[in-house]
């Protein structure tokens, strides 16, 4: 599966960021947009033609300058250290937020040379060196692996630059003038008190817009999208939602995020709710067009999710012998099925491993949530010394799992007031960044060659 990430604030410390800038989590078609003072005609003409084949190669942003070199260099470095594999389309989208960082990035170091901020050589390098550990890599090998992906040390050193540079000028220019009120901080903590135990859900979404008259095309197609998601064999939901979707979120891979059913539509909302983790449902008629839904997980706000209880589990495990025809694995299965309904507890495991044959395997330390959906439903609903139905597949051989422990997570608890008022005073800091930046680009003379 093809993972869809942000270029927002690229770290190569995180380098989860490929194709989309802080897009926001809601669904909203073009006939919805907010008003604004631009005054642009309804029914609009564009004259002449704009050729998508010719991209220019050089950005000059108030005389420094980005080359077609410099972008290269940091895509291929994106695209190595998250070995993807990107379509020409996603490559173009690529290259089109690689430019726009590194513009980014050359604005936020001319304000802080502006504000008489330097970074100094030792600090760039003490950087460089953090980021080649973060790769388990010394520095000289790090180089070497630089080269060999198309990319450069230069084009890491300058965005190690930038991010110093950037963070010291917000702590010298914004951060000190941000107050987070006493009477905020109770605010909040009174309202994250009376949604405890509310429902949330994490879901994604591919919103297919329906002009009147082409209701059943778009059906046919969505269905048929569901069908090429379910197969998993071809694109996945986050590829289709990045190339099809009509919502705000496609650069995110239709992702909404954590969300509470009442800010979704009607029938999305209760969709949602009547849905499993890990389940597909589509096509659900939706204002303007129709949506396929997929729900990633569910909780409740500040309550303990069950799912994030720790197991040890012992497993016994009978495999298929080559040439092993259907009849002998059914009885191997049948056998194994009657006496896993024996077993008491992991303790009698081995007795019953060694009077099969099978090998018995330990873990301690796997979470519910990270279990196969049939299992996690199943295992969810036993108790300790319980062991499951045998399971397996023709090349790996049958199983049981023996639950022998299990470590239920603790119900969540309110933020302190402190850890509030950090958050808030992040926002806004935040914030502020974002409007410094977009006031540096909007006064930038930023010509392409």
């Amino acid at each position: 599966m093809k993972t869809i990430l942000s270029l927002r604030r690229l770290s190569p410390l995180a380098l989860g960021a490929v194709l989309a800038a802080g897009a926001a989590a809601q669904t909203v078609p073009d006939q919805n947009l907010p008003e604004n003072n631009l005054n642009i005609p309804a029914n609009l003409q564009v004259y002449g033609k704009r050729d998508p084949n010719i991209r220019k190669a050089t950005a000059i942003v108030n005389d420094a300058v980005i080359t077609g070199t410099d972008v290269d260099h940091r895509m291929a470095l994106i695209i190595s250290a998250n070995q993807l594999k990107l379509s020409p389309q996603e490559l173009e989208a690529l290259r089109v937020q690689v430019t726009s960082q590194l513009i980014d990035e050359t604005l936020q170091i001319q304000e802080a040379k502006a504000a008489d901020i330097t970074v100094s050589a030792q600090e760039i390098d003490n950087g460089f060196t953090r980021i080649a550990g973060s790769f388990n890599r010394p520095v000289a090998e790090m180089r070497s692996y630089l080269r060999s992906i198309g990319s450069s040390e230069r084009s890491l050193r300058r965005q190690i630059e930038a991010q110093i540079a950037w963070r010291r000028y917000l702590q010298r220019r914004v951060t000190f003038n941000v107050n987070v009120g006493d009477a905020e901080v109770k605010a909040i903590l009174a309202r994250l008190a009376a949604q405890k135990g509310s429902d949330e859900v994490h879901v994604k979404e591919i919103y297919l817009r329906a002009a009147p008259g082409q209701e059943t095309q778009i059906i046919n197609e969505a269905r048929a999208l569901m069908e090429e998601i379910k197969a998993g064999n071809k694109r996945s939901f986050e590829q289709i939602a990045f190339e099809r979707s009509d919502a705000t979120t496609r650069p995110v891979g239709g992702d909404l995020g954590w969300v509470k059913p009442g800010t979704l539509p009607d029938t999305l909302a209760q969709a949602a709710m009547e849905m499993n983790p890990q389940q597909l449902a589509g096509p659900i008629e939706v204002p303007g067009g129709f949506s396929l839904l997929y729900v990633v997980e569910k909780r409740k706000l500040l309550m303990a999710n069950p799912e994030d209880a720790v197991l040890s589990l012992r497993q016994i495990s009978v495999p298929f012998a080559a040439g092993t025809t259907r009849e002998q694995a059914t009885a191997k299965v049948a056998k194994l099925a009657e006496v896993a309904k024996t077993i008491k507890g992991c303790g009698d495991a081995k007795k019953v491993a060694d009077g099969l044959g099978a090998e018995l395997v330990d873990n301690d330390s796997i979470r519910l949530r990270d279990l196969p959906g049939p299992l996690k439903a199943m295992i969810g609903q036993m108790q300790v010394g319980e062991a499951t139905i045998p399971f397996g597949s023709p090349e790996d051989g049958v199983r049981v799992l023996v639950l022998c422990g299990r470590n239920d997570p603790v119900a969540g608890q309110l933020p302190s007031a402190e850890q509030i008022r950090s958050q808030m005073e992040d926002q806004a800091i935040n914030l502020r960044a974002d409007h410094k930046l977009r006031d540096l680009r909007r006064d930038a003379v930023i010509e392409y060659r």
